[in-house]
């Protein structure tokens, strides 16, 4: 008996018959609007693997034919030429399946691997893509800004716009138009356009963080607006879609410098809107409809009166408690188009966070009714470290979810393993499932206190992460030296049963992220007064580094990797400081 398919997206139904097919032939597709199809939806389709003769799809479009193609080279694949009959019917949950990919701190991918990415995610079933654009699109006139950090050109996005269009997938314009702005605000230039170079106080998850220096643009000067209408004159006419993510997220510290009094005056929610409207206003004008993070609205749902007309809601947030369901109903009875928006939980975490990044995308998956979009984020926060095969295995679980919605079954990582890493040995995604984890222990106690006075879950980070880029002599939480030493051991065994990797350069990647959280774990370990040599450590931090910056330029460009590498350096300074 032939193994189960291991398809990705699984599919709803699957139908097995007796006998197999040698597929000698390309399948005949029968494509109308009144294809006699299971399920609903412009995007159903259904395959049929009879016992001769080619292959069959039944589809009401063109996008839901190519999804019974992609299905099909799923089962070749797995099986080679001699596939098991069986009949799959199958259709999404969301319309829009995307993938945001942050391209702003530090790491920008090279064109070789952004062009081979579209491919694996169009294979997943993506069908939307964008690059999260702070200062790493190389405006004319701006050189300043983006200069030395390798950045994404004009020709670069058409390119990569046709490549996303021959693949199914669109790919949207994306450019942060009011906060996350401190890498244009440091200039001289641009410096007169902020909103503070001052204090501020950045409060998020009921904690408040002391900040300073420039973040947001002032939305009371008409120069902050002359400048959106410069960069989206330039970046929107790249993009053949008809959307364009302004993002306007965070932006915390607006009415803590020069817009104080009009903040006393108006209100914060009316300030921030009339900028953001604003702003929509110049999107339309190039024909794009607008998409901007609900942040800041959900945060008063009071104000979601002024959310731009049209504009499309991206709900976001990256724990297992994120309420989509509820801020989806609430955007919904404004009249306004919301997409669910969780995280891979690779950033901020060497290893990845299995169990939070399950828990997300099931509670994004869930809003399936009351959310058009599923867009999945890959933030690179505080140098961009985690390695690709953390990212890709996460944004395969992604695709699953996105196209499954609430659909019963669980996820099956050996697809991830298949047809997401390319790698034939089924146990490596079960593998990377249980490494993402192997401080979670550590994690669920070394968050702030809550109300109960008792240690809370660490949020938006792993413990391996956090202790790692706390200074030697840094404070620390409850959690003690023996859970450290648990989640050492754990590493230590997992490093000694990876499972064999084909790619050389996948392998590498996986054997370098053991290496970071090994010496995450044994640093920890240090600090708490375990066992340990600095000087030893700092030599283990050093070969990090090294294979940090060889690693970085196999798949991304060469501009932030400096920039990357600092965090590695402090974390070296600091060890070879101590006796």
């Amino acid at each position: 008996m032939s193994p189960r398919p291991l398809l990705l997206p699984a599919p709803r139904r699957v139908t097995p018959a007796a006998g197999f097919n040698s597929l000698p032939t390309d399948p005949q597709s029968v494509v109308g609007p009144a294809a006699d199809l299971l399920f609903p939806g412009p995007e159903a389709y259904r395959l049929e693997v009879p016992p001769s003769g080619p292959p069959r799809t039944v589809a009401r479009t063109g996008a839901g034919a190519g999804h019974a193609r992609r299905t099909l080279a799923q089962l070749r694949r797995q099986y080679g030429e001699r596939v098991p009959c069986m009949t799959i019917e199958d259709a999404p949950a969301f319309s829009t399946r995307g993938v945001m990919l942050d391209v702003s701190r530090d790491r920008v991918p090279t064109m070789e691997h952004l062009l081979s990415m579209v491919e694996t995610l169009a294979s997943l079933k993506f069908n939307h893509l964008q690059l999260y654009t702070e200062h790493t699109f190389a405006y004319a006139g701006h050189e300043d800004v983006w200069r030395g950090w390798s950045p994404i050109t004009p020709d670069e996005v058409r390119t990569l716009d046709a490549h996303c269009r021959r693949q199914g997938i669109e790919l949207a314009a994306n450019q942060n138009c009011f906060g996350h702005l401190a890498s244009w605000l440091r200039h001289p230039r641009y410096a007169p356009l902020a909103e503070t170079h001052g204090r501020w106080t950045f409060e998020n998850a009921g904690r408040r963080f002391p900040r300073s220096g420039p973040f947001s643009l002032c939305p009371e000067d008409p120069r902050s607006l002359a400048l959106i209408e410069d960069l989206l004159g330039q970046l929107l006419p790249c993009f053949s879609s008809p959307l364009v993510n302004i993002n306007c997220d965070e932006t915390f510290d607006v009415g803590a410098g020069r817009s104080e009094p009009a903040v006393r005056e108006r209100g914060r929610a009316a300030v921030y809107f009339e900028f953001v409207n604003k702003v929509s206003g110049i999107a339309r004008r190039h024909g794009k409809r607008p998409m901007l993070w609900a942040d800041v609205a959900l945060s008063q749902p009071e104000s979601l009166r002024r959310f731009p007309e049209g504009a499309v809601a991206l709900a976001w947030g990256y724990e297992p408690d994120t309420p989509f369901v509820d801020w989806c109903g609430c955007l919904r009875s404004h009249g306004i188009e919301a997409w669910v928006c969780p995280g891979t939980s690779s950033w901020r975490s060497i290893t990845g966070r299995t169990y939070e990044r399950t828990a997300n995308l099931d509670r994004a998956a869930i809003a399936g009714p009351h959310a058009s979009g599923f867009l999945v984020t890959e933030w690179g926060d505080t140098g961009h470290h985690q390695q690709w095969p953390v990212t890709m295995h996460a944004l395969a679980h992604a695709a699953d979810r996105a196209w499954r919605g609430h659909a019963s079954g669980e996820y099956n990582s050996a697809a991830a393993t298949l047809h997401a890493l390319h790698e034939p040995d089924p146990r490596l995604g079960a593998w990377l499932d249980r490494l993402g984890d192997a401080d979670k222990t550590l994690r669920m106690v070394s968050g702030p206190p809550g109300r109960d006075g008792k240690p809370a879950a660490l949020r938006n980070s792993s413990a391996l992460f956090t202790d790692l880029h706390t200074p030697l002599d840094g404070e620390w939480g409850p959690e003690g030296e023996h859970l450290w030493k648990n989640s050492r051991i754990e590493i230590e065994h997992l490093a000694a049963t990876r499972p064999p990797v084909r790619d050389t350069t996948l392998a590498a990647e996986i054997d370098h992220t053991l290496g970071v959280a090994l010496l995450a774990a044994r640093r920890a370990e240090l600090r708490r007064g375990g066992r340990g040599n600095p000087r030893d450590l700092a030599g283990d931090a050093r070969r990090v580094r090294d294979e940090h910056r060889r690693l970085w330029l196999l798949r991304s460009r060469a501009g932030g990797l400096d920039h990357s590498c600092s965090h590695y350096d402090r974390v070296i300074a600091d060890l070879e400081a101590r006796p």
